[in-house]
């Protein structure tokens, strides 16, 4: 028989990173989670993306015992590291903080691909330029054709 579902908690934590101060502690303490059993799980299955941050979504079940999801990281983080930016843009529309190219668009997409609600690479590329401009960051030459 299946586990009876109690909640999700969604955090974002830089990977290999998590330790039991806030936000980890206090969000998984007051729902009756293991917190340094979390943290160690946590940090064995994101060795390889240390330092970079990453959205986890944790399933917690009624008997204190949890599971755990770890997705991609946020498409404006990925823009801020193609784009070699500090920070998105206060102004979007008047200042620029950046610039990037489609193939650098593509491979973030195809990275995002699990993430997204699209179908299509092409889409997702869309979606990420989207949010690239809302950043400032401007995405230079030609929407590649896939005819």
């Amino acid at each position: 028989m299946a586990k009876e579902v109690e909640t999700f908690i969604k955090l974002q934590v830089k990977g290999g990173a998590a330790n039991p101060s806030p936000p980890i502690g206090p969000a998984l303490g007051s729902k009756g989670v293991n917190i340094m059993e979390f943290c160690k799980q946590f940090n064995a299955r994101t060795q390889d993306k240390a330092g970079k941050i990453l959205p986890v979504v944790i399933t917690v079940y009624k008997d204190k015992s949890f599971d755990f999801v770890v997705k991609t990281p946020p498409a404006a983080v990925q823009v801020l590291e193609a784009s070699k930016a500090k920070g998105g843009s206060a102004e979007p529309n008047r200042k620029k903080v950046g610039s990037m190219t489609w193939d650098q668009v593509k491979t973030i997409a195809q990275d995002k691909m699990a993430d997204m609600n699209c179908f299509t690479v092409e889409s997702a590329m869309k979606m990420i330029a989207g949010t690239a401009r809302s950043m400032g960051v401007t995405v230079t030459g030609e929407f590649p054709n896939s005819k």
